[in-house]
C-alpha cells in the first residue's frame, strides 16, 4: 500500500475536493481493525453515519427535482437503485479506495481491501469527511458527480434495478405465484455477509451474495429473472421450430 498520506491525497485529486483539512480524508480511510491496532484511533464509523444521511439526502432531493412528474414509489425505486452497497463498492473500486485503506493486519490477510462491504462504508466515510470539510455544496457536487448517470439510468428503467418486483411481475405472469426467498448470514457484526436462495416453487432459481440482506436478495432476484427469461426465450423457439 501507498505511504498513508500520499494515497489519500491522490485520492482528494480523483474526488476533485482539496481538503482544508486532510485529517478528515485519513480518517474516512481508516478501518476499524487498523484503528484497533494504533491504540484507539478513530475510525471512519461515525463519518460513515454521517456520509450515509447525506448521501441519501442528495440523492431524494436530486431525483425530486429531477424527475417532479415521478410519484413517491418511482422516487423510492430511484434512489434504492443507486443508495446501495452494491454501487457504492463498485464506486469505490472506480475511485481505487481499496488501494488507500487503512486496515488491521487481519482484515488485510483476508482480502478487506476488496470486500464489498468495508468499500461501501468507507466511500459514505469519504462522503462525510467532505461534508465537514466544505459543507453542503461540496458535498452535494462529490455525490452527483459520482451517482448522476446511474441516477439516470435508474429513472429511465426503474424496474431494470429493483430485480424482486421484476422477478415477481413475471413469476405471476407466467402462474408460478411469488418468489421465496431463504437467507443466511456468516461473519462477525460489524463485516456480515448474506447468501440468498430464490425460489420458484419448488425449485431454486438463483443464488445471491450481498453485504446486506437485501442486497443478497436482489442479487438472488436478478440472476433468477435471468435464468427464467433464458428458459422462456428456449421454450418459445422450440415452438416455433417444432
Amino acid at each position: 500500500m501507498d505511504n498513508p498520506d500520499q494515497g489519500a491525497d491522490r485520492l482528494a485529486r480523483r474526488l476533485g475536493h482539496e481538503f482544508t483539512d486532510p485529517s478528515l480524508l485519513r480518517q474516512a480511510l481508516a478501518h476499524r481493525s487498523w484503528c484497533g491496532e494504533q491504540d484507539g484511533a478513530p475510525s471512519n464509523e461515525r463519518l460513515e453515519f454521517l456520509g450515509d444521511a447525506v448521501l441519501g439526502l442528495v440523492v431524494a432531493e436530486h431525483s425530486y427535482r429531477t424527475y417532479p412528474d415521478f410519484p413517491e414509489g418511482k422516487l423510492a425505486k430511484v434512489r434504492s437503485a443507486v443508495v446501495n452497497a452494491r454501487v457504492l463498492a463498485e464506486i469505490a473500486q472506480e475511485l481505487g479506495i481499496g488501494d488507500v485503506l487503512l486496515l488491521g493486519r487481519g482484515e488485510e490477510a483476508s482480502g478487506g481491501r476488496t470486500k464489498p462491504s468495508i468499500l461501501a462504508d468507507a466511500v459514505e466515510a469519504v462522503i462525510g469527511a467532505v461534508y465537514l470539510d466544505a459543507q453542503w455544496a461540496a458535498a452535494e457536487r462529490l455525490v452527483l458527480a459520482l451517482l448522476t448517470d446511474r441516477v439516470e439510468r435508474a429513472a429511465a428503467e426503474p424496474d431494470d434495478f429493483d430485480h424482486k418486483s421484476r422477478l415477481q411481475e413475471l413469476t405471476v405472469r407466467q402462474g408460478a405465484g411469488t418468489p421465496r426467498y431463504v437467507i443466511a448470514g456468516s461473519g462477525p457484526d460489524h463485516d456480515r455477509h448474506y447468501v440468498a436462495e430464490c425460489y420458484v416453487g419448488q425449485v431454486a432459481r438463483g443464488q445471491g451474495r450481498g453485504s446486506s440482506k437485501k442486497d443478497a436478495e436482489q442479487d438472488a432476484a436478478r440472476i433468477a429473472w435471468q435464468a427464467l427469461m433464458a428458459s422462456t426465450e428456449a421454450d418459445e423457439e422450440g415452438t416455433k421450430d417444432a
